[in-house]
């Protein structure tokens, strides 16, 4: 008697560990859409800049990373989405179709690029599962989201670029820097917890 023996296919990043199915996959994209939300309440408005110290760029670097490109994106998406329909989950409490128009916008934006890019390569060799690649990705998602987060404020707010990046990046370097650093160790300690 033969006994035929079925490989299932290694996991290339910590999402693939729960999805087994489409529905595991939209519960997923809706969940990081949630947890983003959530970590957005935890805001520090500055006296000197327009953009608040938040909690959602960490959640967006960790669901980057965990969930992988597509459904990174795709919650990133899902989380704009909802709040410009209204659900007040953006910073603040704030939701509706008038942050298009607000100083943060460009950030939002950039969240659906740093997630996809995060994703990506936690997916690719495995990068989420070294502290140096992981911290790496993390970094480079921060540095899309500032990209595309700078950019809009300088564009939204009349002002130089000089001022721009002096508002909406400068007072934002070490808080960022230790959340990709938080975020860059958590996966790959993740990993080695599940022995994988």
């Amino acid at each position: 008697m033969n006994t035929a023996v079925v490989a299932l296919p290694q996991p290339r990043v910590l999402g693939d560990l729960i999805s087994r199915s489409r529905l595991h996959d939209v519960q997923m994209i809706l969940g990081g859409a949630l947890f983003v939300g959530l970590l957005a309440q935890i805001s520090i408005q500055l006296s000197f800049t327009p953009v608040p110290v938040t909690g959602q760029t960490l959640g967006v670097l960790l669901v980057g990373a965990t969930f992988g490109r597509v459904r990174a994106a795709l919650s990133m998406s899902v989380y704009l989405l909802v709040g410009l329909a209204g659900v007040p989950w953006f910073t603040e409490h704030s939701g509706g179709w008038h942050v298009v128009h607000g100083a943060t916008f460009g950030y939002l934006l950039g969240f659906i690029v740093a997630g996809a890019v995060g994703g990506w390569m936690a997916e690719r060799d495995n990068a989420d599962r070294k502290v140096f690649s992981s911290v790496a990705s993390m970094l480079l998602s921060s540095v899309i989201i500032y990209t595309l987060g700078v950019t809009w404020l300088c564009h939204n707010s009349h002002v130089s670029m000089d001022t721009a990046i002096s508002w909406g990046l400068t007072p934002f370097l070490i808080s960022d820097l230790i959340k990709a650093v938080i975020a860059g160790l958590a996966l790959p300690a993740t990993w080695k917890l599940l022995k994988r």
